[in-house]
């Protein structure tokens, strides 16, 4: 059974931090490319940063370069977004993505999201 369970949500000041990990089950993690997206009330779901397979590239939203970074960890079957200097328009509902194409199949699997509130 394919399991993604986002955690490290929660209600911050602007200017904080948070750290969203997202731990993976029933799939095999290194194969997969990996992401975070977002949804905002009333907004569409959109991408915040991706990273391949091994790690070894990754790419982010302009809104978030410079402020997020997306990393993972293979042998624990965990994808990281450790987020910095938040402001309120990073509100949003953050759900953690896996994604893998083979042979013309798409393989892509999302997690529950969990709640990111930046304000004062």
């Amino acid at each position: 059974q394919v399991q993604l369970v986002e955690s490290g949500g929660g209600l911050v000041q602007p200017g904080e931090s948070l750290r969203l990990s997202c731990a993976a089950s029933g799939f095999i993690f290194s194969w997969y490319g990996m992401g975070w997206y977002r949804q905002a009330p009333g907004k569409e779901r959109e991408l915040v940063a991706t990273i391949t397979s091994t790690g070894g590239m990754s790419t982010y939203a302009d809104s978030v370069k410079g402020r997020f970074t997306i990393s993972r960890d293979n042998a624990k079957n965990t994808v990281y977004l450790q987020m910095n200097s938040l402001k309120p328009e990073d509100t949003a509902v953050y759900y953690c993505n896996g994604r893998r194409e083979a042979w013309g199949v798409v393989y892509d699997y999302w997690g529950q999201g969990t709640q990111v509130t930046v304000s004062s």
